[in-house]
C-alpha cells in the first residue's frame, strides 16, 4: 500500500517529528508500505530522528500569504499526489492549511488527519478577541474534520472534541521497549518538554522551590530545548533554587536519563498527549502530572500509578512530590504499574491498529 503523508517540518525533535518517523519505519519494515512524506514548510530539511532510507521525502514550500499561500499550497499538493498516486493521505499538519486539505482536493481521495493538538489553547496573555477568534477558529475546524475520510485523535478526551463521527482514538507508540527497570534510589526528578509557556516549567519551578525547603538534598533535571517566550534560567535565580535545578539540552539518549531518575513530573498548562508520561512510564517511573487538557488523566491511574493532580493546586502538587519523595516503597509499587500501563502503547499494538484502519479504507 502506498502512503503520503504531509507535514510542515521533519527537522524538529519533537513529539510529531519522532512519532512519523516511528511509525513509517515500523510500516515499512513490517508490512512492506511504500512511504512518501511532503515536508511543506520548507525546501530542504535534514530529520533529527532517523527515517528508513526506503522513505520518499519531498520539499516544496508554498509561497504568498493568506488566500494566495493556500492557492499555492493546493497547486503544490495535487502536484505531487498526481506524481505519487497514493492509496491513502495521512495528514500529520494540525495548522490552518492542514485541516482545510480536503477542502482543497476532490472527495475520491481517501484523507485521514491526524490529531495532535487540543482545542483547549492556553494563551500567556489571552484577550477577549483571541477567545472569540479561537472559538471561531475552532468552530470551523470542526466543520473540516467531518470532511475528512478519518480522524484520529490520541485519547478519548480529544475525541469528544469533535461533533463529527468520524473520529477513531489510536494513541501515540512507544519508540522503545526496556527490559530493565529503573531503581528509585536516587533523589532526582526529571522533566522533560520545550521551555515554553504551554508547558508549564514556570509553575514547575515555583513549586520544587517550596519542595526544597523541606528536601534541599533533591535535584530537579529539566531536560528541553530553551525559548525564547520564557527565561527560566532567570526564574530560578530569582527563585533562588538554582542549586537544586539542572536544566540539559534534548538528548536522543532521554532513556538513559528516566532510568537515572525516581519520578517525573509535568505541569503542563495543556498537552496534545503526554509522550513523555508513557516514556518515563515504560522505564517504570512513577508519574505526576496536572490534570491538563488533554492526554494525562487518560495515561496516568491517579493514586495507581502516579498522580493526576487538579489544575492550579499547587499545594496538592507539591503534597504529591512528598509522597513520591518520602515513601520508596510507594515509588517502587507505583513505579512497577506504570510499567504494566506503559505495555498499552507498545508499537505492535499501536501500530497494527494503523495497519487495520488503513486496510479497511483500502
Amino acid at each position: 500500500m502506498k502512503l503520503f503523508y504531509i507535514t510542515p517540518f521533519i527537522a524538529g525533535f519533537g513529539g510529531v517529528q519522532r512519532v512519523l518517523a516511528i511509525k513509517t519505519n515500523y510500516l515499512i519494515e513490517t508490512w512492506g508500505y511504500e512511504i512518501h512524506i511532503l515536508v511543506t514548510n520548507s525546501e530542504s530539511e535534514i530529520p533529527y530522528f532517523e527515517f528508513n532510507p526506503k522513505v520518499v521525502f519531498h520539499f516544496q514550500k508554498a509561497k504568498g500569504q493568506y488566500l494566495s499561500y493556500l492557492l499555492d499550497f493546493s497547486k503544490v499538493l495535487k502536484l505531487k499526489i498526481n506524481q505519487i498516486n497514493p492509496d491513502i493521505i495521512v495528514v500529520c499538519d494540525n495548522g490552518f492549511k492542514g485541516y482545510c486539505l480536503p477542502l482543497l482536493l476532490s472527495k475520491k481521495h481517501k484523507i485521514i488527519f491526524e490529531c495532535h493538538v487540543t482545542k483547549y489553547i492556553i494563551l500567556q496573555e489571552e484577550s477577549l478577541f483571541d477567545a472569540i477568534v479561537n472559538k471561531i477558529r475552532w468552530f470551523f475546524y470542526d466543520y473540516c474534520i467531518s470532511k475528512f475520510t478519518k480522524c484520529v485523535v490520541l485519547v478519548e478526551e480529544m475525541k469528544k472534541e469533535f461533533t463529527s463521527k468520524n473520529t477513531v482514538i489510536i494513541p501515540n507508540p512507544l519508540w522503545f521497549s526496556a527490559d530493565k527497570h529503573a531503581s528509585l534510589h536516587s533523589k532526582k526528578v526529571i522533566a522533560v518538554g520545550r521551555h515554553t509557556y504551554q508547558k508549564g516549567f514556570d509553575n514547575m519551578l515555583k513549586i520544587w522551590k517550596l519542595v526544597i525547603e523541606k528536601h534541599s538534598d533533591w535535584m530537579l533535571e529539566i531536560y528541553g530545548e530553551a525559548s525564547s517566550e520564557i527565561n527560566l534560567l532567570e526564574l530560578v535565580e530569582k527563585l533562588n533554587i538554582k542549586n537544586n535545578v539542572i536544566f540539559q539540552d534534548p538528548t536522543p539518549n532521554i532513556i538513559e536519563k528516566y532510568f537515572e531518575a525516581s519520578f517525573l513530573i509535568l505541569t503542563s498548562r495543556q498537552e496534545g498527549f503526554g509522550m513523555v508520561l508513557i516514556e518515563a512510564m515504560a522505564t517504570g517511573l512513577p508519574c505526576i502530572s496536572y490534570d491538563c487538557p488533554v492526554g494525562p488523566k487518560d495515561i496516568i491511574t491517579n493514586n495507581e500509578d502516579g498522580f493526576v493532580i487538579k489544575n492550579h493546586q499547587e499545594k496538592d502538587f507539591v503534597n504529591a512530590i512528598f509522597s513520591l519523595i518520602e515513601n520508596e516503597n510507594l515509588r517502587i509499587e507505583m513505579g512497577k504499574k506504570a510499567k504494566i500501563s506503559s505495555k498499552k502503547y507498545n508499537i505492535e499494538v499501536i501500530m497494527n491498529k494503523w495497519n487495520d484502519l488503513f486496510i479497511s479504507l483500502k
